[in-house]
């Protein structure tokens, strides 16, 4: 049995430099999807966010005429908990009914061989949710089955290469990609991860979901996966570079 007791912690994020050697970060994004409903105005949202110069994405809801939703994102969690709140709590904002079912909240997260935690953990998944020429999104919980964490790390390693090898390839065609989040402890439902695909139509994407459910992982390692939001971005801001 193992003495986790005598255990070091280390929460740092780590990579791996050109010359081998680890590399490690104390910096990550945290991101935040909130959905609402009742909205017959998105040009009062998108006003209201041009005006308070927050970081954010709004999309209109696919699957509601009258919902949207707002993802959000800062490396420091007080932002959501202060700023945004106070945002969110005056009108337009406040007018909507939210939907409490669709709140996904993540951090992104690093895998050990990555050259440059910066952009892996910040610059990239910015750029992502925020380029223009990729407007389409599905945003999705998931967790996976306590048997996946019994395998080895070579086990593990073999089924995650499967399902990454297929996010690779359709990004390779640029037809999409993902952002990955870990919401260990963060998530109310005690989901495991936040996954966002985008891109430029909502085929692709669809086409991403359909694929993975014939990896291993999904298959037989995933105990609960969703709900999904679907949406497109119709206003979009980086924050300050």
């Amino acid at each position: 049995m193992n003495d986790f007791s005598q255990e070091a912690v280390d929460i740092r994020e780590r990579g791996r430099g050109p010359d081998g050697q680890a590399i490690y970060s104390d910096r990550r994004l945290f991101m935040q999807l909130l959905a609402f409903g009742g909205c017959g105005d998105t040009q009062s949202l998108r006003d209201a966010l041009a005006a308070s110069e927050l970081p954010a994405v709004l999309y209109v809801d696919i699957n509601d005429p009258y919902g949207v939703a707002v993802l959000t994102f800062s490396e420091n969690p007080d932002f959501f908990v202060s700023t945004l709140r106070d945002f969110l709590q005056r009108s337009p904002f406040s007018d909507l009914m939210p939907k409490a079912e669709y709140t996904m909240l993540g951090r992104t997260y690093a895998l050990g061989h990555e050259p440059d935690l910066e952009e892996a953990l910040i610059a990239r998944p910015l750029r992502k949710v925020c380029d223009p020429s990729m407007p389409w999104a599905i945003w999705y919980p998931l967790r996976r089955r306590g048997s996946f964490e019994q395998l080895t790390p070579q086990e593990q390693r073999v089924i995650l290469m499967e399902h990454g090898g297929i996010g690779r390839a359709y990004g390779r065609a640029g037809l999409g990609t993902d952002i990955r989040l870990a919401c260990h402890g963060l998530d109310r439902n005690d989901n495991d991860f936040v996954v966002g695909l985008v891109g430029p139509e909502l085929m692709p994407l669809s086409s991403i979901v359909q694929r993975m459910r014939k990896t291993k992982q999904t298959s037989q390692y995933l105990e609960r996966l969703g709900p999904f939001f679907v949406g497109k971005a119709i206003w979009q801001y980086a924050g300050e570079s």
